[in-house]
């Protein structure tokens, strides 16, 4: 283990390295062998452990060090797997001109995209899903709720709500919602966003890997039919690390 740390890690002298706290120095000596290829994408960062043992320093020091990067998108955690380096990737610009799906978006980027389910099924409505869609009593709602993850890195967590007249199968979305909706002639044409900035909760951030507090984007979308019929309504939690939406104007007249 010690051979493989030295490979990929030089740390002799990181107490004596300049000015500064140790999980600092130690950070940009994991950022330094992620980005110089020598820890590459999908490879398991070496236990808290060993890398407290080899560079000489607390457990504490590494797990600080480890949390910068999780939040800056170089590394992820998985749940009962241990903490993975990940590719690093610009900032996704998402226009808010355009009406897209994530998979379609992430798609026109070259991004490998897959998403982990949350839930899927038929349900009762909620009043406000009943308000929102336009729902008549005794039917049911549709609700899909995703992790979409772009190149290993969890980026969103999307939760939607569609009439089951539009969608009376949800298993049969497996990756873009809207390519479903478009086999029923119920795409939307339009959509009213509303973004607001928030932080993380425990659970949002479990699933985003990042730390509790860290900065998100939430956002809800009521998407509707050419007839102007309300199709969808959801909510998204998007990292505010990873996205910025952009927004063309124009000098309208007076």
């Amino acid at each position: 283990m010690s051979q493989m740390l030295s490979d990929i890690l030089p740390l002799d002298g990181l107490q004596g390295a300049g000015t500064g706290p140790l999980y600092r120095k130690l950070r940009q000596s994991l950022e330094d062998a992620i980005r110089s290829g020598k820890l590459d994408h999908g490879d398991a960062l070496p236990a808290e452990r060993d890398l407290a043992d080899y560079a000489h320093v607390s457990r504490v020091t590494v797990r600080k060090a480890v949390d910068d990067l999780v939040r800056d998108g170089l590394l992820t955690r998985r749940h009962g797997s241990g903490t993975f380096v990940v590719k690093p990737m610009s900032r996704v610009e998402q226009p808010l001109t355009r009406l897209t799906s994530f998979t379609e978006d992430m798609a026109r980027r070259g991004v490998v995209t897959r998403s982990e389910w949350l839930e899927r099924g038929l349900f009762h409505p909620s009043p406000e899903e009943m308000m929102m869609l336009g729902l008549a009593p005794g039917t049911s709602v549709a609700r899909i709720g995703r992790l979409r993850i772009g190149n290993d890195m969890p980026l969103a967590i999307e939760r939607a709500s569609i009439s089951a007249e539009f969608l009376p199968d949800p298993s049969a979305v497996t990756t873009s919602l809207y390519a479903e909706l478009e086999k029923k002639d119920a795409r939307p044409v339009r959509a009213i966003q509303r973004i607001s900035a928030c932080n993380m909760k425990k659970a949002d951030a479990g699933l985003l890997c990042v730390p509790i507090g860290s900065a998100g984007l939430s956002i809800e979308r009521v998407s509707y039919l050419a007839s102007g019929r309300v199709v969808e309504l959801t909510r998204s939690l998007y990292r505010g690390d990873a996205y910025d939406f952009v927004a063309e104007l124009s000098l309208g007249e007076n």
